[in-house]
């Protein structure tokens, strides 16, 4: 087990075996040293503002974080090969009225942070969405920097 995995564990997440793809897309695509990840839904349903909160929408959006990182090590097989974060998109199944959306992101950009450093921070996209795939509250794709094949040992 990696430095990331073992973070994950002491944090009480355990990676999962990754959903397969719903539709005609790969989980992700490697180009040059950047690793693009496809979308992925939250298991939690429902709009914030409406029938979730926002405190249970920032817990989903920290939860798809976990589930994105099941499908990369699923996909290059070692967490510890991700070099930094470039860019977290978030989608959040929200209701009309409710506007604190980089609020519940920061679900997801804080666990990046904690278990990557520095390396952790990114660029991010928070949008209000009126219906996300099988009403899904989150919606999180991202963008990675993987370590070079010449700077790994």
């Amino acid at each position: 087990m990696g430095i990331i995995e073992s973070k994950l564990e002491s944090l009480g997440f355990t990676l999962g075996i990754p959903k397969p793809p719903v539709a005609n897309y790969i989980g992700s695509k490697r180009v040059g040293d950047l690793l693009f990840v496809s979308g992925r839904k939250s298991e939690l349903t429902g709009r914030v503002g409406e029938n979730v909160t926002e405190e249970q929408a920032k817990k989903a959006a920290k939860d798809t974080i976990v589930l994105i990182l099941a499908i990369i090590k699923n996909d290059i097989a070692d967490l510890d090969l991700i070099e930094g974060i470039i860019k977290v998109q978030g989608f959040i199944n929200s209701s009309s009225k409710f506007n604190r959306l980089p609020q519940v992101l920061d679900g997801a950009s804080e666990l990046l942070i904690e278990l990557f450093g520095n390396s952790g921070h990114h660029a991010r996209t928070a949008t209000g969405a009126g219906q996300l795939p099988y009403d899904a509250t989150i919606q999180l794709d991202m963008v990675l920097k993987l370590k070079s094949d010449n700077s790994q040992s």
